[in-house]
């Protein structure tokens, strides 16, 4: 049996799925659907256990502690390889196939989005190692997807010759994302959806890519080459990954290949890029709404509300999208969906900050979430996981007051340690050293009030950090 190695993307940005996809917490760690799994946790599960190795995990460096403690959640082991800025798939899978080439020369790559939807684990396993059959004799083969509709969204795969299987064929073309007419026409002629998912043997990608996109494949060697170790990540050289150009695996190589090949997939997939793609795969009422959270709707049909927090009421909406955080809301049109991205691009342009972060911002021993900011304050409630601790560090421009208000506190003040139990309190003046720890085996909660001229995160000076931060 061939052994598959998974190269699993998972650095992009998610911005369609706008409000609860930011910068800081992308759509492929989130828990979209009906589970408690993120769409990056169901695609590790995909590919744990035989014919599969434990996968490369190709993700942004700021995402690295969610990365880590995600996998950790799921049981799956791995390596993770730290991209310094994102650069396109090309890159990505550059980087991947020349470390899949190091690790497991005998072992055939599939590379992998990390925030897709596929309904049967099964059926993908079974085409997964269908396809490593043939990417084994020197194609790069596409898991493409029998179209269920005449998609403007997807770009579209034409197949050629049988290649001994009669799902499996010679890529004939790839094409861009059509108009309603001609995806029609696409979908009479029996062109396949391109799911972006790709499996190859690690020299024939190099191959291709060294004759393609040669200035993609150098940076990324040089990048590998000047790698460095953090912690139990791989920090890609800056420098030297800077330079690889920013392009598709689509148009780097496989737009222009010879060794091209298709599978027609027998699981139902989708991108879920934009929110009608979430109605789409998801459990409806009778009206064809899906709720999620505290939601009352009336005289509303084939709608989707989404709460995280506040009451959501609607009357009378018809194809509508409402989605509601602590601290945005989106309403648009169902066919309107696919074009948040270019209101997220009009919020950073007017210098919005939920255009990219959260009110709740992970760290790796927790998080935090803003509750209130004025001209010389700052409320913030804060979590830390059962014996973590965070930085040892001081403040120039505020003092800092904490509340206990669940489990113990461990607090170093200017070399002296106590500890805080709930409904008790500690005062930490400008410019003191202090650090908290969560010594206890239940998560810890305090209050955390700020006072002074600055409460910006950027007025942190770390003197010690287990997680190796600046």
């Amino acid at each position: 049996m061939t052994l598959i190695l998974p190269v699993i993307m998972a650095g992009g940005a998610g911005t369609r799925l706008w409000p609860l996809s930011r910068d800081s917490m992308p759509k492929q760690f989130i828990a979209l659907l009906e589970d408690d799994l993120s769409t990056f946790q169901a695609t590790l599960l995909r590919v744990k256990g035989a014919p599969f190795l434990p996968p490369i995990v190709i993700t942004n460096h700021e995402f690295r502690f969610i990365v880590a403690e995600q996998m950790q959640a799921v049981g799956v082991e791995g390596q993770i390889v730290l991209e310094p800025e994102r650069r396109d798939s090309a890159a990505a899978i550059a980087v991947g196939a020349l470390l899949a080439s190091r690790v497991a020369p005998d072992a055939v790559a599939v590379a992998l989005a990390a925030d897709h939807v596929v309904e049967n684990a099964a059926a993908f396993r079974a085409d997964a190692l269908a396809a490593a059959e043939f990417a084994a004799t020197g194609l790069i083969v596409t898991l493409g997807i029998v179209p269920t509709a005449p998609s403007v969204a997807y770009g579209y795969i034409e197949a050629g010759e049988a290649l001994g299987d009669a799902r499996t064929k010679r890529l004939k073309r790839f094409v861009e994302k059509p108009d309603a007419a001609t995806a029609q026409g696409y979908l009479d002629q029996g062109f396949l959806w391109n799911s972006g998912n790709f499996v190859f043997a690690a020299p024939t990608m190099i191959e291709e890519l060294t004759r393609f996109a040669p200035d993609v494949i150098a940076a990324a060697r040089e990048a590998l080459d000047g790698a460095t170790t953090d912690l139990d990540f791989i920090r890609l050289d800056g420098r030297a990954f800077g330079r690889a150009p920013r392009i598709s695996i689509d148009y780097a190589v496989m737009e222009k290949t010879q060794h091209a090949g298709v599978i027609a997939a027998g699981f139902d997939w989708s991108d879920i890029g934009a929110w009608d793609s979430i109605h789409e795969v998801m459990d409806k009422d009778g009206a064809g709404n899906v709720l999620r959270g505290p939601v009352v709707a009336l005289d509303t049909t084939n709608s989707l509300l989404r709460s995280d927090d506040m009451l959501l009421t609607t009357i009378g909406l018809t194809d509508m999208v409402v989605v509601a955080t602590r601290d945005a809301v989106l309403v648009a049109s169902k066919s309107a969906a696919p074009h948040v991205k270019r209101l997220v691009e009009t919020l950073k342009q007017q210098g919005r900050p939920e255009a990219t972060e959260h009110l709740r911002i992970y760290r790796p021993w927790g998080w935090y979430q803003r509750i209130d900011i004025g001209s010389r304050f700052q409320v913030k409630r804060i979590n830390v996981k059962p014996g973590a601790k965070l930085s040892l560090q001081k403040h120039f421009h505020r003092s800092e007051h904490w509340v206990v208000v669940r489990g113990t506190a461990e607090v170093t003040l200017d070399g002296s340690v106590s500890h805080i139990h709930e409904n008790e309190s500690i005062y930490l003046p400008i410019g003191c050293t202090h650090r908290l720890c969560n010594p206890g085996k239940i998560e810890l909660e305090l209050i955390e009030v700020q006072v002074g001229s600055y409460t910006g995160e950027d007025d942190i000076i770390r003197i010690e950090d287990i997680y190796a931060r600046a």
